[in-house]
């Protein structure tokens, strides 16, 4: 279990990310009181509870400054991406959701049942909390559908005349190593680690890995073809660069315990590497999780919203 002051990892949504602490005061909230409209958006209700744990939320994050009036923002704000999101229906579905919750319990060593524990104790709520993760994973779906993915082709192609020569970056074919650890049995995880850890020494290489796995109990293989350096998993590549070998490191993740195994790395530098790369490094270039498309797009929401504030 988590002691009340130690931090917590991050938590990653495709670009969005959050990293929060418990606070230093663990005993549990006092219960919210009847819940008031306190805001309107183009009719959508957000009451007194909302803000109340969103506050708490804020807590959380160990936020400064005017926490209610960061509250009221916030809400306001992902109302309207809610709304923009059903619009173009492009949410994510509840297991979406879901799954990205128990990566999150993963990550930080705790059941899904004990992570709902200490939400619900912080006065935030589990419910208030999937509904963040929600909005996290659908809004850049709509971003980038309405906004297009970023560079373009055609910008790539002008970088590189720009720059006289394509940028290199390193292709990886990749297989995924899962070690099942079933829901029912998170008390075994332990051992399967160390299970998995002495499989990396024994890793006969990809062509024979589906030989291998089924050496072994409750393990299978899944191929996840060529991977661009820029494009690869934020949780992976700390461990697929400091490899030593063609295996990476273990993780827990929500299946078990898994690794990676590199079938082949090689430099390349096509058309298509010079867009990958163009494109990291303008994401790169945000600063602060701000993303002027997003900026723009929700600035556009808010001036033909009616919003009301009671």
């Amino acid at each position: 279990m988590v002691s009340a002051s130690k931090p917590m990892r991050a938590l990653m949504f495709g670009a969005a990310a959050l990293a929060f602490a418990l606070v230093a005061d663990p005993a549990p909230r006092a219960a919210f009181a009847a819940s008031q409209i306190s805001i309107t958006v183009n009719k959508a209700v957000i009451t007194s509870g909302d803000i109340a744990r969103r506050v708490a939320f804020l807590r959380l994050q160990r936020q400064k400054g005017d926490l209610n009036k960061q509250a009221r923002s916030q809400l306001i704000d992902e109302s309207l991406k809610r709304q923009e999101i059903a619009r173009q229906g492009m949410s994510v579905s509840t297991q979406d959701v879901d799954a990205a919750f128990a990566r999150f319990s993963a990550s930080n060593k705790l059941s899904v049942p004990q992570m709902s524990q200490i939400i619900e104790k912080a006065g935030v709520g589990v419910e208030h909390f999937k509904a963040y993760i929600a909005i996290s994973m659908s809004w850049p779906r709509v971003v980038n559908k309405t906004s297009g993915s970023g560079t373009s082709s055609q910008e790539a192609v002008t970088r590189m005349l720009q720059n006289k020569e394509k940028p290199v970056t390193n292709e990886y074919v990749l297989q995924q190593v899962i070690f099942v650890v079933p829901a029912s049995k998170k008390g075994i995880t332990g051992k399967r680690q160390a299970e998995a850890e002495a499989s990396r020494a024994k890793f006969p290489g990809c062509d024979q890995s589906k030989v291998f796995a089924a050496t072994m109990k409750d393990v299978s293989i899944r191929s996840l073809g060529r991977v661009l350096e820029p494009e690869l998993p934020t949780d992976w590549k700390p461990l697929i660069e400091k490899a030593n070998g063609v295996t990476t490191g273990t993780r827990v993740t929500e299946r078990g315990v898994e690794y990676l195994a590199i079938c082949t790395k090689r430099q390349v530098n096509d058309d298509y590497a010079a867009e990958v790369v163009f494109r990291a490094e303008d994401l790169g270039k945000e600063k602060d999780g701000k993303n002027p498309r997003e900026e723009k797009y929700l600035e556009d929401l808010r001036k033909k919203a009616r919003i009301v504030t009671y």
